[in-house]
């Protein structure tokens, strides 16, 4: 009579089984660490205030300037575009920072996407003429073998 085990032999040797169960026990160890560490992390968050020009209208003070290498690293609306303005809040009469995006960014931005476009364009079209010939010269030669054979 035949075993319907479809566990390959070499599987069930005492090495690889305790090969498997070291594995999955190092696997099991990270996942639960992890989230016990991400448990510990949540109970310390402070609530985060959002700032006045989400929730009032404000008036730009000073139009979008690029940040100074000081500001990027100690501002955190700076890291978000490298950009900022100056705005006050209407209402409370606040003056923030706020993270934007200027044009001069933009027009750069729009031109280095424009030329990875076109650098992909022309390697796909080399690419494109490379296997044509390829394929062209394969039809070439099945046609001469089958000459040759007549």
């Amino acid at each position: 009579m035949e075993s319907n085990c479809r566990i390959p032999v070499a599987c069930c040797r005492p090495r690889i089984l305790l090969l498997h169960a070291l594995f999955w026990g190092l696997v099991s160890l990270r996942v639960f660490g992890a989230a016990l560490l991400s448990e510990e992390k949540t109970t310390a968050v402070k609530p985060v205030v959002a700032p006045c020009w989400l929730l009032e209208n404000f008036v730009v003070l000073e139009e979008c300037n690029r940040c100074t290498d000081f500001n990027a690293k100690t501002q955190t609306v700076c890291r978000e575009t490298g950009y900022v303005e100056l705005v006050n809040c209407t209402k409370t009469s606040r003056q923030e920072y706020k993270s934007c995006r200027s044009a001069l960014m933009e027009d750069h931005l729009f031109w280095k996407f424009e030329a990875a476009m076109l650098a992909l364009t022309v390697v796909f079209a080399v690419l494109v003429v490379i296997r044509q010939r390829w394929l062209d010269r394969l039809a070439s030669e099945k046609v001469r073998r089958q000459i040759e054979s007549i």
